[in-house]
C-alpha cells in the first residue's frame, strides 16, 4: 500500500480524479494531512463514510516510528526514526527566528567525506519522498507544532537522490499542505556538479548550500573524495551558473578542523576562490566524531577575522547539540553497529 505522503498535490488531484472523485475533495485531504495533522482519514469528518473506505483501502497515512530521542540542554532535539529496513536520523534545531528541521535523504552515505558520521555506515538506498515528508509529519506531531524551516542536511547526499528530494520540497512547500515557503527550504549538496545546473532550472526559490570545507583541488581530494570527480574549477563554474540563472545567493559550508584546513593561508585561498561569485561563508565547529581524529579548531575567530578582511561575507554556525550525538549520523552508527 503506497504512503499518501508520496503525492504532490497535482498528483493526488489527477488520483482522485480517475477514481471518480471531485477534484475540491484533494484541498480537503491536504489540509486534513498538513494543516490540521490528522493522520488517519476515519479522523476526517467533511468526507463521507464511503470515502473514507476507499482511502483506507489504497493509502497508507502512518508516521514514522519515534526509536530514540535525545534532547540537548540547548533545546536541540536528535531523533533515531525507525524504517522497516534500518534507522534514519532527523534533528530539530530552535533558532530565534523558529524550528528548523534537518532531514536526511539517504539511508546511508556513499559520500566518503572524512570527517563526517554519515559514511560510516554506507549507502543502503535512496529515501522515497514519503520518507522524508514523515521525518516533518513525525517531528511536528511530537513537539505538537510545526517547524518553520526545512535543510536537507542530513545523512545522505541529497543530489544523489535528486528526483524523490525535489517531490519532497514541492510536497512541503505546498501552499494547501504545509506551506513551508521555498526561501524557508535549504538543500546541501557536497558539489555534484551536473545536479547544480538542473537545479538552477526548478523554477523555485530554495536555498543552496555547497559543503566546500577547503580551498584548494589537494586538500579537498584528502577531504571530499567527490572533488575527485567533480574539482574545484568544475564546481565554481556550476556555481556561477546558477547564480546566474537563478539570481540567488549560495551559502558555502566550510567547517573547521584543527590543524587541517583552519590556517589563515587557507582563509586567503577561500578569498581568492570565492572572489566575484554571489556567495557567503558560513564557518562551521566540528562536532568531534569518535571514529575520527579530527578536532574541532581553535582558530575560528582568526579564520573568520581573516575572511571579513578580505571582504568575504561570513557567519559562524551557532553549536547545536553539542552534549548529546550532535553530528550527523552519529546515533544512527552507535545503534547499527552494537
Amino acid at each position: 500500500m503506497q504512503s499518501i505522503y508520496q503525492y504532490t498535490y497535482s498528483e493526488l488531484s489527477d488520483l482522485f480524479e480517475s477514481a471518480g472523485l471531485k477534484k475540491f475533495r484533494t484541498k480537503q485531504v491536504y489540509e486534513w494531512l498538513y494543516q490540521h495533522d490528522k493522520y488517519s482519514f476515519d479522523e476526517m469528518t467533511n468526507l463521507s463514510k464511503e470515502m473514507r473506505q476507499q482511502l483506507n483501502s489504497q493509502f497508507d497515512t502512518q508516521l514514522l516510528e519515534i526509536a530514540e530521542c535525545q534532547v540537548s540542554n540547548d533545546g536541540t532535539r536528535k531523533y533515531l526514526l525507525k524504517l522497516e529496513d534500518g534507522f534514519i536520523e532527523t534533528v530539530l534545531m530552535v533558532h530565534p527566528y523558529g524550528k528548523s528541521l534537518c532531514v536526511t535523504s539517504q539511508l546511508g552515505c556513499n559520500m566518503g567525506c572524512t570527517f563526517c558520521a554519515s559514511g560510516l555506515l554506507k549507502k543502503q538506498r535512496d529515501l522515497m519522498a514519503h520518507e522524508i515528508v514523515r521525518q516533518v509529519l513525525t517531528v511536528n506531531h511530537d513537539i505538537n507544532e510545526h517547524v518553520s524551516h526545512v535543510v536537507v542536511m542530513g545523512t545522505g547526499e541529497p543530489f544523489d537522490n535528486y528526483d524523490e528530494v525535489m517531490r519532497f520540497i514541492r510536497i512541503i512547500n505546498e501552499a494547501h499542505g504545509l506551506a513551508i515557503g521555498a526561501r524557508h527550504i535549504t538543500v546541501s549538496t557536497c558539489g555534484l556538479v551536473p545536479m547544480i545546473k538542473q537545479y538552477a532550472h526548478e523554477g523555485i526559490q530554495t536555498n543552496l548550500a555547497i559543503s566546500l570545507h577547503a580551498p584548494n583541488d589537494a586538500l579537498r581530494d584528502q577531504l571530499m573524495p567527490v572533488n575527485r570527480t567533480y574539482n574545484l574549477d568544475s564546481l565554481r563554474e556550476a556555481l556561477d551558473y546558477y547564480i546566474k540563472v537563478t539570481d540567488r545567493r549560495v551559502t558555502l559550508e566550510y567547517i573547521l578542523l584543527d590543524g587541517i584546513n583552519d590556517d589563515l593561508k587557507y582563509a586567503r585561498q577561500l578569498a581568492h576562490y570565492l572572489r566575484g561569485l554571489n556567495v557567503y561563508v558560513n564557518l562551521i565547529p566540528y562536532n568531534p566524531v569518535d571514529e575520527h581524529l579530527y578536532r574541532k579548531s581553535h582558530n575560528i575567530d582568526d579564520f573568520k577575522d581573516e575572511l571579513l578582511r578580505l571582504h568575504i561575507n561570513v557567519t559562524l554556525r551557532k553549536e547545536h547539540g553539542t552534549d548529546i550525538d550532535g553530528a550527523c549520523g552519529q546515533l544512527r552508527a552507535k545503534r547499527e553497529v552494537r
